[in-house]
């Protein structure tokens, strides 16, 4: 992979701008010295055309919100003719639109920033081909905080030693997809060392259906909490004869996101194929 110096600001679609977490991308992207934001895309109609710095706390701004995603990524792929710089499309929208932004924005040359969940392996495995055949970097990433990295990567490693597991992610109730990417990544990152969780010991028994939570293929389970209060928790347990081993992480405003959505984007317009998951971004 060939990391180049940025020598100009990388031109930044905002797709999803005035969700939750778009607003806080808009506004890290705003503030960072390597990033432009020069379009805003949301599907809320009301504001289409306004200015977005008359719609979210940042300066004076010339971008315009955009209902058309197909007409904003046409534009930003032009930005890309002298092919010194790749523009970059950042999304936080809805599961049931994910997919098909991510193939409109490969199809324009735009490199896919993805952070809204519920993307499927079936669905990653296809876009992934399809980066592969433009050349262009797409990087799907769960979950954008250092500290669940980290929680991810000690998961994995204590997975060697332990062989009765179980994942539990606590959720804000507007959140539309469960179990959490965060947590199937977690999943993912545990069954990397091959063996089969929670042998059962006795014959259980469900009095109420989905009490034990959803079981994957390897026997981990994974019980999901949607609440308000809450805005993104993740704890896994593990336990074995006379002992639990218990890890947690806790987001309690989305700015813990920005530093690595930032980084992501500066990174992703150096790879020609897609990258799941933020530790193959910063490890």
């Amino acid at each position: 992979m060939n990391t180049k110096q940025i020598n100009k600001p990388i031109p930044v679609l905002v797709s999803g701008a005035l969700g939750r977490m778009g607003i806080e991308v808009v506004k890290a992207v705003t503030n960072s010295e390597i990033c432009e934001l020069v379009s805003a895309v949301d599907i809320d109609k009301k504001n289409n055309g306004k200015r977005i710095s008359d719609l979210i706390d940042i300066p004076e701004s010339d971008v315009f919100l955009s209902n058309d995603l197909e007409g904003s990524l046409c534009t930003i792929s032009q930005i890309n003719r002298e092919k010194t710089i790749k523009p970059v499309m950042v999304d936080f929208t809805h599961p049931d639109s994910v997919y098909d932004n991510t193939r409109s924005a490969i199809a324009y040359g735009v490199s896919p920033v993805i952070g809204t969940t519920g993307l499927s392996s079936t669905q990653i495995s296809e876009l992934a081909i399809f980066c592969d055949k433009s050349s262009i970097g797409c990087a799907v990433i769960p979950n954008f905080s250092v500290g669940m990295i980290l929680l991810q990567q000690a998961a994995s490693v204590a997975a060697k030693f332990y062989d009765n597991i179980e994942l539990i992610e606590m959720h804000h109730d507007q959140k539309a997809d469960s179990p959490s990417g965060t947590c199937i990544k977690t999943a993912e990152m545990i069954e990397e060392y091959p063996k089969s969780f929670n042998k059962p010991n006795v014959n259980e028994k469900e009095s109420l259906n989905g009490v034990r939570g959803g079981t994957r293929a390897s026997g981990i389970n994974i019980h999901s909490v949607r609440l308000p209060g809450l805005l993104a928790h993740q704890i896994v347990m593990m336990g074995s004869a006379g002992e639990t081993y218990t890890i947690r992480h806790d987001t309690m405003d989305r700015k813990a996101y920005m530093p690595g959505v930032i980084e992501t984007i500066k990174k992703i317009g150096s790879y020609s194929s897609l990258v799941y998951g933020l530790e193959k971004i910063i490890f």
